[in-house]
């Protein structure tokens, strides 16, 4: 294990913090608080972790998938300890642990949130709030290598560790181009979206909190009111945007290249669409009778399914209170989650479409045993080992919240908040069901069902593995990382990938990705 780049790359995000602390300082001049200096506090604490971390170079640039992963997870920690000092010290969220919280849902595109009125917060505490979505939507390692020149050594992994999704490799030949095209894509859309909103008329601080809350799939509102303040047309914005950053950002890459036939041909882009569609049908003849017209309850269909399938968490309804059967699709759409390479949490639908497809295939191989078929996915056929790395995602998956729905029923709540409530968090959505329902808050939880929410949601938006593997044995870790990660769903990436990262070693051969 090379600790020192490990060391090196979590610190080198920490200094990138630090800078993003400052904006908060620049909102609360302008709204004319007094705030400023708890978000100068906490940059330069924050700087002074990350000079000190970096001050000794790495011997060696080059680093594995076990170190992706272990800087990844510890990164986010670091980001997310950091990122609370704000709320803490302004005395705004009073509790240590809910100031984490708050945080680690923001980082994490989750939006649950434990305030109950958000008119106590300042400007730039709501500014920070929704810009945190902005920074963990796309990842700040992601950032770290758009901006810095990381030569030598796998720098994928990084990337791979972070991203969402079951495959990431590369748009361009070079891990640093990869990341600004992704980059670009992102502040294209963001700066087109805000836009559209300043000139409906919304105000300029919800404009850009919105979509950046939007952009990251996030969901923290920053009004009490919710979306009930904001046009009709300004929620369909707000909509068609949730909804985009819920494609994989493959296809923008294609559009973007005059490649639509390519674009068009993503399966998992067309079965998302096709979902978001019957769903939204679905939903509105349910709730047509709750409505005041067809046009209403279609926006509010629409509005809510875009929201969840994505994982944003925003509302413009009180869904908690309409039919069995709407509730129950919106729950299937929070496991289902967004594509795989787009800002969303969840499964992803690329992991639901290999899953029904391999047991597709086994009801075939059980009917008739001589058949050999294989599965196919985005116009290629899939190896052994895609379709097992995919179900043991799937497997650690349902470990993973079956243990934190048991410690969460530890409270003694109703079934439905603790399920919803771990699948909100997991699943980085914010809103659930019953008492953490789209009116309610996470605020009632004990300390140690917030610290598992909190596990939850970090482990939600890297993939899992990054964060289970800082409780494996240091021996274990290597095999562990390889299993998971040599596998990958074939993508557009695979022409460029390099023989180097078929496996944990490279025997000495660097690129520089």
């Amino acid at each position: 294990m090379n600790y020192s780049i490990i060391r090196y790359v979590v610190g080198y995000v920490l200094k990138v913090e630090a800078a993003m602390l400052l904006l908060p300082v620049i909102v609360d001049f302008i709204h004319g608080e007094d705030k400023w200096y708890y978000y100068l506090i906490s940059a330069g604490l924050c700087a002074l972790a990350g000079v000190t971390m970096t001050i000794v170079k790495p011997k060696s640039n080059i680093f594995y998938l076990k170190e992706g992963c272990v800087s990844t997870a510890l990164s986010w920690i670091g980001l997310s300890i950091f990122g609370g000092l704000p709320f803490f010290l302004s005395g705004e969220i009073p509790s240590f642990i809910n100031a984490i919280f708050e945080v680690v849902s923001g980082l994490t595109t989750t939006g649950a949130s434990i305030l109950s009125d958000l008119s106590t917060l300042s400007h730039a505490s709501l500014f920070w709030r929704s810009f945190t979505h902005w920074i963990g939507g796309m990842g700040v390692l992601v950032f770290l290598m758009a901006i810095l020149p990381m030569t030598g050594g796998s720098t994928i992994n990084l990337m791979r560790a972070e991203s969402p999704g079951p495959d990431v490799g590369k748009l361009a030949p070079h891990m640093r181009e990869t990341a600004r095209i992704l980059y670009l894509i992102y502040m294209g859309l963001t700066a087109t979206m805000l836009l559209i909103l300043l000139i409906s008329g919304m105000p300029v601080f919800d404009a850009f909190t919105m979509s950046f809350g939007t952009a990251g799939t996030g969901g923290f509102a920053v009004r009490n009111s919710g979306m009930a303040d904001y046009t009709v047309f300004q929620q369909v914005v707000i909509n068609v945007f949730m909804i985009l950053f819920g494609v994989n950002f493959n296809a923008f890459y294609y559009i973007l290249y005059r490649k639509f036939k390519k674009a068009w041909q993503m399966e998992e882009v067309r079965a998302y669409f096709i979902i978001i569609l019957a769903s939204i049908t679905i939903i509105t003849i349910n709730i047509l009778h709750m409505c005041s017209g067809v046009w209403d309850a279609i926006q509010k269909a629409a509005f809510q399914v875009g929201s969840i399938i994505t994982t944003t968490g925003f509302s413009n309804a009180d869904f908690d209170t309409w039919p069995s059967l709407s509730k129950y699709i919106l729950v299937l759409l929070m496991f289902m989650g967004a594509c795989a390479g787009s800002t969303g949490g969840g499964l992803k639908v690329s992991r639901v479409l290999i899953l029904l497809k391999s047991v597709g295939k086994e009801i075939t191989s059980y009917i008739h045993p001589k058949t050999i078929r294989k599965i196919r996915f985005e116009n290629a056929p899939l190896t052994h080992e895609i379709v097992r790395s995919t179900t043991v995602y799937f497997l650690a998956y349902i470990a993973l919240f079956i243990v934190s729905l048991f410690i969460i029923s530890l409270n003694g709540y109703d079934f439905e908040t603790n399920f919803t409530g771990v699948a909100a968090t997991i699943n980085n959505i914010g809103p659930g069901l019953s008492a953490v329902g789209p009116t309610q808050n996470f605020d009632f939880f004990s300390p140690l069902s917030k610290i598992v929410f909190i596990f939850d949601m970090l482990a939600g938006r890297l993939e899992l593995f990054p964060m289970l593997i800082l409780f494996y044995p240091r021996i274990m870790i290597e095999d562990f990382t390889h299993h998971h990660h040599h596998v990958h769903v074939r993508s557009i990436y695979h022409r460029h990938r390099p023989h180097s990262l078929r496996g944990p070693r490279n025997n000495g051969k660097h690129s520089d990705d």
